[in-house]
């Protein structure tokens, strides 16, 4: 088990939960996709798992520890349309911002840490764009550069804020199958409205509601994916 949520209560207020009694236990080397409506408390899950937030009650751990002492061992994926493309920095340097607590105080990356840049990049497939300007890649060829950036570091947990969101089915399907083969040496939770095309690939689905509700793929309705969520419906 990497990581566990126990009776998990969370309010920005401390009147009205986003979280209520939430208990979950995270395994290794699985593939989870995190679903619910909007504003059901997805994000805010991910922001407890990451350590930015605290629990009102109940009690999350990661690796043994509070996940705020242990950052170092979390990815962390944001959608590419929260990334400045403009920002003039080549695929290699963003990848290298994965790394920036071990900048030297000339501001300079040692050679090793070039080389887990190039490795980062060898995963995703864009080795050979490392030179290139980030914002000249195409839609799922930049999600893949900041997925590079979140494993540069060598996550053992790699969370995703909806990493498929405005590319297009190819670029989509190129992205799970990365994630899938990722998930066989880490954990992987990724945030997602597209069901339909993700539920054969993960392991487990996180219904997340002001409650969470672990459900397998195959009890994943269609309906979901049209936003109309309910219980697994199961013929007698």
């Amino acid at each position: 088990m990497i990581g566990s949520f126990k009776n998990v209560f969370f309010s920005y207020d401390g009147v009205n939960p986003i979280l209520e009694n939430v208990s979950v236990e995270l395994k290794e080397k699985q593939f989870f996709a995190i679903v619910g409506p909007n504003g059901g408390g997805k994000t805010t899950f991910l922001k407890l798992l990451m350590g930015l937030l605290e629990p009102q009650k109940g009690s999350i751990e990661l690796l043994g520890y509070k996940p705020q002492d242990v950052r170092q061992k979390i990815g962390y994926v944001p959608q590419v349309l929260r990334f400045d493309k403009h920002f003039p920095i080549s695929v290699e340097e963003l990848v290298l911002q994965g790394l920036l607590s071990k900048l030297s105080w000339l501001g300079r990356f040692k050679t090793e840490d070039i080389a887990l840049a190039h490795q980062a990049l060898e995963s995703v497939g864009l080795i050979d764009y490392k030179e290139a300007p980030f914002g000249s890649l195409s839609g799922g060829q930049a999600q893949r550069a900041l997925i590079a950036r979140a494993l540069i570091g060598g996550p053992d947990l790699l969370l995703l804020d909806e990493p498929t969101a405005s590319i297009d089915n190819r670029a989509e399907q190129e992205i799970f199958t990365l994630l899938k083969r990722f998930a066989q040496n880490k954990t992987v939770l990724m945030v997602t409205h597209d069901l339909n095309a993700i539920a054969p690939q993960v392991d487990h689905v996180l219904f997340i509601n002001r409650t969470l509700t672990i459900l397998n793929p195959a009890d994943v309705c269609g309906h979901f994916a049209m936003g109309v969520y309910h219980p697994p419906l199961r013929s007698n």
